[in-house]
């Protein structure tokens, strides 16, 4: 098993669900989202919820648990928070915005998932940077 601190993946799996419920929320883009992903404003009831936020929690851990070992336990934080925010932007964000490209999507629609991803990434840098 790689030398990841597993403390760091769990808080990074915590702390994608705190931004994702920001980021998506009224506060900020959860309008503008719902309309561009022809999302219904009204959420799945009962134990489709539970399961959506189940999944994307686990789907967190296992990004944040490959991100770990791509940086290894010595990177400073400074080039962890950086290798963070590039693959965000250049690995998660680019590969949305090819499949966005060809399925016609909004460009706002890219913005936003793209942006969410950018700083999901940039946060795992942080912690994992900073927790070794």
């Amino acid at each position: 098993m790689p030398d990841v601190n597993l403390v760091a993946v769990l808080i990074c799996g915590v702390g994608s669900l705190l931004i994702g419920g920001l980021w998506y929320s009224p506060l900020l883009f959860a309008r503008p989202w719902q309309r561009l992903a022809g999302v219904p404003e009204t959420p799945p009831s009962g134990g489709r919820m539970a399961t959506i936020f189940g999944l994307a929690f686990l789907l967190s851990l296992a990004a944040a648990f490959v991100f770990a070992t791509f940086l290894g336990r010595d990177m400073p934080l400074p080039a962890a928070i950086g290798a963070g925010a590039a693959a965000g932007l250049c690995w998660v964000a680019a590969s949305f915005g090819i499949n966005y490209l060809f399925e016609q999507r909004p460009i706002g629609l890219w913005a936003i998932n793209g942006g969410y991803h950018t700083l999901q990434f940039t946060m795992f840098g942080a912690v994992i940077g900073a927790m070794g």
